[in-house]
């Protein structure tokens, strides 16, 4: 139970400046590596997210990790988080292993049930969107869609010309009538 609240000031001051210069190494990678790295997180995207803070609280608070271990694992999260994004804009298969798909969950205001328990989403969920969206009858809305995000989108009208946006959205019936 020794050193519970102060080890040495060499700790502390270590920790103070690792933890910022790690910081800095990171927000560094962080605009370097482009927007896709902040943006709304897919399940990879927040994998990632995950582990560059394990990574910078390890670099932080362990004392047998240098600065420069940590800027590796920085980069190699970031690097890979890259990777497997250029190839899943490039590669069908990459891109299907690394995303969802979007899941429809109301179509012409029929809720579709089995998708809500398939999505884990509650019809409370799908109320609070529709009064975000200045809704008051889900009857008003043709389509509510579960994005890859975990974001609810609302088309309150689906005209010919938009049904290319819904091609990838599983359980649409495709013929728009």
């Amino acid at each position: 139970m020794e050193n519970i609240f102060f080890d040495s000031w060499h700790s502390l001051v270590r920790s103070f400046i690792i933890t910022i210069l790690a910081y800095f190494t990171m927000v560094i990678m962080l605009r370097v590596t482009g927007k896709r790295a902040l943006s709304k997180m897919n399940a990879f995207d927040f994998i990632v997210t995950v582990a560059l803070g394990s990574s910078l609280a390890t670099v932080a608070l362990n004392k047998n990790v240098a600065l420069l271990d940590g800027a590796l694992v920085f980069f190699l999260l970031l690097f890979l988080q890259y990777l497997i994004t250029f190839l899943s804009v490039r590669v069908k298969l990459v891109k299907k292993i690394v995303t969802s798909s979007p899941s429809l969950l109301l179509y012409k205001g029929e809720i579709l049930s089995d998708q809500l328990i398939s999505e884990r989403i509650t019809l409370e969920e799908i109320h609070v969107a529709a009064r975000k969206k200045g809704i008051s009858s889900l009857k008003e809305v043709d389509a509510i869609i579960l994005e890859t995000t975990g974001d609810l989108t609302i088309i309150s009208d689906i005209h010919p010309a938009q049904a290319p946006t819904m091609e990838e959205v599983k359980n649409v019936p495709r013929n728009n009538s």
